[in-house]
């Protein structure tokens, strides 16, 4: 069992030093975050519902080299083992990862919740994102294809169970009031899916960048693994100690996201996770995710958590902070 911090990396890289580092008030509502570049397709995805789905547009391929990786963090095993010393290190480096937060029957569980959500056989869902290549054949899929064709599901918990218990796990929700300093308060879900040899690109952003909260407020993303989340399929990747600089400024290319040219080329730490291990970051840690080019399956939850004193902004205040109008850069 490592009981240590999976804390500092020295890397020679670039000449840079590296630190492990890891990720991790209401959210915004479709349509509250700032567009993405192009415009959904609403289409009708029946299976077992005739529930309205979202077709992703989709963007052209990333460069490798916004993916640097210098070093592959090493998780905790277990929430046991969290102790004192390591809420100093996400505090200081942006994030802990930890194995075995959810069992194996928690984790079957929740994909078990999330494949109901995506068969349509809950009526009262609709929060479905399909990959922009399922768009013209969505109705003719297979169970297995139509998995593979989500990109993601948002705003479950009070239509999932399964999927709310996985929210609410209170050892998790322990570790987050410790981190935060209070109690927490889930404001988003969401499930990450990238679909086998298309799932495509997150690029790399700030998390409080599309919340509606002040800066100064406390975010915590628990990222949390249900099938293996490996390098080659797409796990996460982290700027160490880039939560410490604040706001970056985001741009509307192929998401909401901090420009290219400030990532390119620089390390970065990625974080495999075994299914039911979890992440979790601070929210203005730059982290994103590449292309599933493999063959495998990476599904994922996510959920967010401010303090339960947390107020609230408007979009405006928002963007006057994260986006980039008005302040004469370019990207």
């Amino acid at each position: 069992m490592n009981t240590k911090p999976s804390s500092v990396l020295e890397s020679n890289l670039n000449g840079a030093r590296l630190s492990h580092l890891s990720i991790g008030c209401t959210a915004p509502k479709a349509g509250e975050t700032p567009a993405l570049p192009g415009n959904h397709l609403l289409i009708r995805a029946p299976l077992e519902s005739n529930l309205s789905s979202v077709i992703d547009p989709g963007s052209e391929p990333h460069s490798p080299d916004l993916y640097t990786v210098a070093a592959e963090a090493t998780p905790l095993d277990g929430l046991e083992a969290v102790t004192d010393e390591h809420i100093a290190f996400y505090r200081q480096e942006g994030y802990l990862a930890i194995d075995n937060v959810f069992t194996p029957g928690e984790v079957e569980s929740a994909k078990a919740g999330l494949l109901d959500l995506i068969l349509g056989r809950n009526t009262s869902f609709a929060g479905i994102t399909f990959e922009a290549g399922a768009a013209e054949r969505l109705e003719e899929l297979t169970v297995d294809e139509r998995q593979d064709a989500v990109r993601k599901l948002m705003h479950f918990v009070d239509h999932e169970p399964r999927l709310k218990a996985a929210s609410e796990k209170p050892a998790v929700l322990a570790l987050i009031g410790r981190i935060l300093g209070e109690s927490p308060r889930m404001f988003q879900d969401m499930a990450l899916i990238k679909p086998p040899r298309f799932g495509r690109e997150k690029p790399w952003h700030q998390d409080k960048a599309y919340f509606d909260l002040p800066v100064d407020a406390r975010v915590t993303g628990v990222w949390i693994a249900l099938d293996p989340a490996t390098v080659e399929n797409g796990c996460m990747h982290l700027q160490p100690l880039g939560h410490h600089r604040g706001p970056q400024i985001h741009f509307k290319r192929r998401d909401w996201q901090i420009c290219d040219t400030e990532i390119m080329g620089k390390p970065s730490v990625a974080v495999p996770l075994r299914p039911g291990g979890a992440l979790f970051f601070d929210g203005l840690l730059p982290h994103g995710t590449p292309t599933n080019y493999s063959p495998h399956r990476r599904k994922a939850l996510q959920f967010h958590y401010a303090g339960a004193s947390c107020g609230k902004t408007s979009t405006a205040e928002r963007l006057a902070v994260f986006g980039s109008e008005g302040k004469d850069v370019t990207c």
